[in-house]
């Protein structure tokens, strides 16, 4: 922008206050791995209702096995709450309750609906609608609300992954254009 200087001109004194990698977050791998947890967590519950059902569709499950497991799972959940819980309260069980009431409710109300809307669909789109719904709830669902805040999802990729972090701050700014781009 100076006349008679290059555009492209520096002089002797450019690089001398350049940083590099100023803003890099070395994070612990323990830490990270712990902040995984969750997210581990809410895939592996994800992965055990798609087995649950297909063996259900399969008529590998029958109805008894599926109650007992529903129950048995309903019951250690109550009993993980209960010794994880600081303040257990009674509006909390009574919160729990009737989230549990309303499902239980709303399942046994749409169930003869889903049975005969899923009798005229081929077994072939229930798959793919299935494991497209599974794709799109892992894609949005908001995994700041469990009980270990999770940022990362591969805590070692992510570790190892910082050595290449290339930042470079210095004194330059952005280039002004010195004359009117409509010419």
């Amino acid at each position: 922008m100076q006349p008679g200087f290059d555009d492209n001109h520096t002089d002797e004194s450019f690089l001398e206050d350049i940083v590099m990698n100023a803003n890099v977050v070395k994070r612990d791998i323990l830490k990270v791995m712990l902040d995984s947890v969750s997210i581990s967590e809410y895939l592996c519950i994800v992965a055990l209702v798609g087995l649950v059902w297909t063996y259900t569709l399969r008529s590998t499950l029958d109805e008894n096995s599926l109650l007992f497991l529903d129950i048995s799972l309903l019951a250690s959940g109550f009993l993980i709450l209960l010794f994880t819980e600081e303040t257990l309260s009674l509006n909390l069980l009574l919160h729990y309750f009737l989230n549990i009431s309303f499902f239980t409710t709303g399942l046994y109300v749409l169930a003869p609906i889903y049975q005969t809307l899923t009798k005229s669909i081929s077994s072939d789109s229930i798959w793919a609608l299935t494991v497209s719904l599974i794709i799109l709830h892992l894609f949005l669902h908001d995994y700041s609300g469990s009980t270990v805040r999770a940022p990362v999802v591969c805590p070692y990729w992510l570790i190892r992954i910082q050595e290449f972090k290339f930042e470079i701050n210095g004194p330059w700014d952005e280039a002004k254009l010195c004359f009117d781009i409509r010419d």
